[in-house]
């Protein structure tokens, strides 16, 4: 049984009056027996099982422990010359770069974040002449008046949020036209824009901003030659250990 299999059983949406739910084999998984599964993966595997229930979306705490467990592995194995870069602040490095790169790790289509223009209000100020008085005829001209006015954000249209979503729709394929039209038959391809992942990765710049405001030294080719490695490694880091959960729910729900 795969791991995605046992996210149903935290959001049912049939009640059932019994605890064995109908089946025609007697071997069948029910819900306790997820459940126990669920447990022992924690046990053996915590670091994975918490990265993906958190990046599912069941429970805060299993994102903390996520960040938790990978901010102890990047103080485990940062590099020399990060240790160094970072003097006495170097705890503080790590967490910022454990909180990125979970926040990349655990991103999807479906995520959204304020927009930087209008601070999530939809609309953006500016100043106008508006018409106070729209005169008499001929003999009073109309006056006008510098204002504050609100006027629709052009960066979210009035909503206020950003999508993480795709120009491909999430799915991450899109229409390939020219093998297409020579075969005559519809084929997709992955998406160009996000390579076939549905949604805009976080770029690294964002933590190379939140890392220079307690390093201010840093500077951009010291982050990409340095630091940006070991903080892709970190996000590679809940990749792995999320296949090492998702293997040992397998073998134990074998």
């Amino acid at each position: 049984m795969r791991i995605e299999a046992a996210l149903k059983h935290f959001s049912p949406k049939t009640m059932m009056i019994t605890d064995s739910p109908g089946a025609t084999s007697s071997d069948n998984i029910d819900g306790t027996h997820v459940m126990a599964a669920i447990g022992m993966c924690q046990a053996k595997a915590a670091f994975g099982m918490s990265a993906y229930l958190g990046k599912a979306g069941i429970s805060q705490q299993d994102r903390d422990k996520a960040v938790q467990h990978l901010l102890a592995y990047a103080r485990k194995t940062a590099p020399a010359l990060l240790r160094k870069a970072a003097a006495g602040k170097l705890s503080q490095c790590m967490s910022v770069l454990a909180k990125f790169a979970y926040d990349d790790y655990a991103r999807s289509a479906a995520d959204a974040q304020e927009c930087p223009d209008c601070t999530g209000r939809g609309v953006t100020n500016t100043l106008a002449r508006v018409m106070t008085h729209p005169g008499c005829g001929e003999k009073t001209a109309p006056t006008y008046q510098l204002q504050l006015v609100e006027n629709r954000c052009v960066t979210c249209h009035g909503k206020g949020k950003l999508s993480a979503r795709c120009r491909c729709g999430g799915s991450g394929k899109v229409r390939d036209l020219k093998r297409s039209k020579l075969l005559g038959l519809p084929v997709e391809k992955d998406c160009d824009r996000c390579d076939g992942l549905g949604f805009k990765r976080q770029p690294s710049t964002v933590a190379f901003k939140a890392v220079r405001a307690l390093v201010p030294d840093l500077n951009e080719r010291t982050w990409r030659r340095n630091w940006k490695p070991f903080y892709e490694s970190l996000i590679s880091k809940c990749d792995i250990e999320e296949s090492a959960a998702d293997a040992t729910f397998c073998k134990v729900t074998r």
